[in-house]
């Protein structure tokens, strides 16, 4: 299977440490970001992985290439002309995967217990075209979904702001506030997905930049874009923050 690891953010919010670095290169528990990620994704049993590289591209490639890849066949797609978001960035890497199989999407800087090659199961076993691991949690900003975890919404709910394809969940979802109610379900994403090839000609149709969460949103209502439930015991943390490092590094330990 095939794996996609974003890596080309300008890492801001990990300033000082990305001044002289890319963000997977910031060490949690001694060892670089991306190291921790890409040996993860060899033992769930990913064999292909794409980086996007962009912020100090030149180091990430050398660190991987020096560690031969991990064990991993590793590709670079090279942002370093300018970066396309999520959505663009997975749209500009397509050609580099191995056709015909599902994309394990990873944002370099989470760190979770997720069993990644059981997300791939339940995936590959679905007839989802799209796979969100979600959890509930608190934050700001959520996906909504019905009661057959399909995606209807992405709502900011600090803000009240709610995006849909669904015009008659619209005012519906306004109303609600951040709690489950009227048949939907708001959860936070985890950074972690899985791709069909069926929505590669969907993507290829794209702008050059933009989200894959306005990606999935807007095409919610002809594609199966589902949630998959984090498990009860789920531990995970975005280590974006110079604070949250330690935290990574204890998720680590589970």
């Amino acid at each position: 299977m095939n794996a996609m690891l974003f890596a080309a953010g300008l890492g801001t919010r990990l300033r000082p440490y990305t001044d002289h670095c890319p963000k997977a290169m910031v060490k949690v528990d001694g060892i670089p970001m991306i190291a921790h990620q890409l040996c993860k994704l060899r033992m769930a049993g990913i064999t292909h992985v794409v980086i996007n590289v962009h912020h100090f591209a030149e180091q990430i490639i050398n660190y991987v290439n020096a560690n031969n890849g991990f064990g991993l066949k590793v590709t670079f797609s090279d942002e370093r002309g300018k970066l396309l978001d999520t959505g663009g960035g997975i749209r500009k890497a397509l050609p580099l995967f191995m056709p015909n199989e599902p994309v394990l999407v990873h944002n370099v800087d989470i760190f979770s217990n997720t069993d990644l090659n059981a997300l791939c199961r339940v995936h590959e076993k679905s007839e989802n075209d799209a796979s969100l691991l979600v959890s509930r949690r608190d934050t700001s900003r959520y996906l909504v979904f019905d009661a057959d975890d399909s995606l209807v919404a992405w709502k900011n709910v600090k803000t009240g702001e709610v995006r849909t394809a669904n015009r008659e969940a619209a005012q519906v979802l306004t109303d609600i506030g951040n709690e489950d109610n009227a048949g939907y379900r708001l959860r936070a994403f985890s950074g972690i997905h899985v791709i069909s090839p069926a929505l590669f000609p969907v993507l290829e149709c794209c702008d050059e930049v933009f989200s894959i969460i306005d990606f999935y949103w807007r095409h919610s209502v002809k594609y199966h874009i589902r949630c998959v439930d984090a498990p009860a015991d789920f531990r995970w943390v975005d280590a974006g923050k110079p604070e949250m490092l330690l935290l990574a590094a204890e998720v680590l330990k589970t």
